[in-house]
């Protein structure tokens, strides 16, 4: 599975964007330097039921931004992305 699909995973089982999530986490304060992943993954998981493992695709946004490593751009892997910024603001706006 690539990035991109568990943000569309996430907006799918939440209801919410990755970019309104972000944001909630923000506000929050989750984004601040010294919380740990688990805070983020335990408040994921008991507000929005999400499971570790997309929990934690979120908190790389979160902590670092929509860039990711350039590793799978372009492969032909299962977890192969189209490019290294991630669409935060929903799976209906996302260009083509």
């Amino acid at each position: 599975m690539s990035f991109q699909a568990y943000l569309d995973a996430i907006e799918d089982k939440t209801g919410k964007t990755p970019r309104a999530l972000v944001d909630e986490a923000k506000q929050r304060n989750f984004d601040a330097a010294d919380v740990k992943a688990g805070v983020i993954v335990d408040w994921l998981k008991s507000e929005y039921g999400l499971g570790r493992g997309h929990a934690m695709a979120l908190v790389h946004v979160i902590k670092k931004g929509p860039t990711i490593s350039t590793k799978h751009v372009g492969s032909t892997g299962v977890h192969r992305d189209a490019t290294d910024t991630l669409w935060l603001d929903g799976k209906a706006s996302r260009p083509t």
